[in-house]
């Protein structure tokens, strides 16, 4: 019973060891997918595990997120008629306020998150709302192929430098 209360007193000890944290953001090597990485939270490469949930693998505090940075841009751009409420790069998301179209008499918001760094659809997940709900299906499916094509085109623009 003693030593298991030690063991215990060790381990709780041991638990609130230095977890030095660094937030950063990088931008890594742009390769054939074009990600923009970043890194919330990241250690040096010589760091000394210094706390039971080390040892055991958990409370790995580095959360990295690769976001394509055509799909980024591109999201800007044709929703620039929206105003920006909030955006986050390290996991791709992109909230708007309340905004109509050029031509349009409906007012809408958006949410974009880019959940991937390849230029894909699937790395595109677009929600619209507008003031009296969720918009149709089509109205997403074209904000979102209007970001596709955009991304595409912004990224032969670069290929031509």
């Amino acid at each position: 019973m003693k030593v298991t209360l030690l063991l215990a007193l060790c381990l709780g000890v041991a638990a609130c060891g230095n977890r030095r944290a660094a937030t950063t953001s990088s931008v890594g090597p742009l390769g054939p997918d074009e990600a923009i990485t970043t890194n919330r939270e990241s250690a040096p490469t010589n760091y000394e595990k210094s706390s039971i949930w080390d040892v055991f693998g958990g409370g790995n505090s580095e959360q990295t997120g690769n976001v394509n940075r055509y799909l980024w841009a591109a999201s800007l751009d044709v929703l620039s008629f929206l105003p920006v409420q909030s955006v986050d790069p390290f996991t791709g998301v992109i909230v708007t306020g309340y905004g109509t179209p050029p031509g349009g008499g409906r007012s809408y918001r958006a949410t974009v998150h880019i959940k991937d760094p390849a230029l894909e659809a699937r790395s595109l997940n677009v929600a619209l709302q507008s003031r009296g709900g969720p918009v149709s299906a089509g109205t997403t499916r074209a904000v979102e192929d209007a970001i596709l094509s955009r991304a595409r085109q912004l990224r032969i623009a670069d290929d031509k430098l």
